[in-house]
């Protein structure tokens, strides 16, 4: 921790009382909301804007209300229901976590952690959102958001590391407060806090609820003094003409020849080559007469 680091308890005064103000209304924090739609929020919500991912997890969640549901369906129409959220091989690891949860737990999200991690698709992070969140229970939870309001509320940096270091885990588990209610609170608030204020660039310090305590603020907000960090390309990228491509199919119901995927990009070479990693990848299917359709 940096010299002058703020005391947990009063930041979790701060921060549960900024959060009970300025937390958004999203459907799967409802009190109503079943521990599967938990799970396919922190699934679909992955790298992906929340603004983007409410209307398809509203959709997902009429038309596939238990994992039972969604077990059976095909992974061409998965696909095509995951529309625009990127990643898409996240929706077919949620159809296999589905099918495991009908195997294993008669069709219920285990509330124990190892049991979570253990369902395809889900790993630490997500197994510990789903804990605290759907179930209350005692847990860390630890996004890049939280990584980054500890960067600089406590720690005095500017950014968090590029990966998550064993020592960030062990500052953010020793500020998640010691009863159940409290912690759960605290996880979903100082996430939210590292979303819509604290964020990677242009963080908004001035209606911070903990700028007056924050190490990074009282330092005089120092430049990261790692590596330059550079986004991810898009445009282009095998990445940009995957998505093309299934975009054209979830467009239509029947296959695509090979010939009607020339467009998705100059190179047709690089088209082939998207087209073998999507089949790799379980994503497309091939048929007779170089036609491609979503997986059935």
């Amino acid at each position: 921790m940096a010299p002058g680091a703020p005391p947990a308890a009063l930041l979790h005064e701060r921060v549960l009382a900024w959060y009970d103000v300025n937390g958004r209304d999203l459907p799967w924090r409802a009190e109503d909301c079943s521990p599967w739609g938990v799970l396919v929020s922190e699934v679909m919500s992955h790298q992906t804007p929340v603004a983007r991912v409410a209307p398809v997890w509203q959709q997902w969640m009429h038309r596939w209300p238990t994992p039972a549901d969604l077990a059976t369906e095909t992974p061409g129409e998965v696909l095509r229901a995951w529309g625009r959220l990127g990643y898409p091989r996240r929706a077919l690891r949620l159809r296999e976590a589905a099918a495991a949860l009908v195997a294993r737990h008669g069709g219920r999200v285990p509330a124990d952690e190892e049991a979570l991690r253990a369902l395809p698709g889900v790993g630490a992070y997500t197994a510990a959102a789903v804990a605290a969140f759907a179930f209350g229970i005692r847990t860390t939870v630890v996004d890049t958001n939280v990584r980054r309001v500890l960067a600089r509320a406590v720690e005095g940096r500017a950014l968090a590391a590029p990966a998550l270091t064993a020592a960030e885990g062990r500052l953010a588990a020793s500020l998640v407060p010691l009863d159940a209610e409290s912690a759960a609170a605290w996880n979903v608030a100082v996430m939210e806090l590292g979303a819509l204020v604290c964020r990677a660039r242009g963080p908004r310090c001035g209606v911070c609820p903990v700028e007056g305590l924050c190490a990074w603020v009282r330092a005089g907000s120092p430049a990261d003094d790692g590596p330059p960090r550079r986004g991810q390309a898009w445009h282009g990228t095998d990445r940009q003409v995957r998505g093309r491509v299934l975009q054209l199919l979830r467009e239509r119901e029947g296959p695509l020849p090979r010939s009607a995927l020339d467009g998705v990009a100059e190179d047709a070479a690089q088209v082939d080559r998207c087209l073998g990693s999507l089949v790799e990848d379980g994503l497309l299917e091939p048929l007779p007469d170089e036609r491609f359709a979503l997986p059935s």
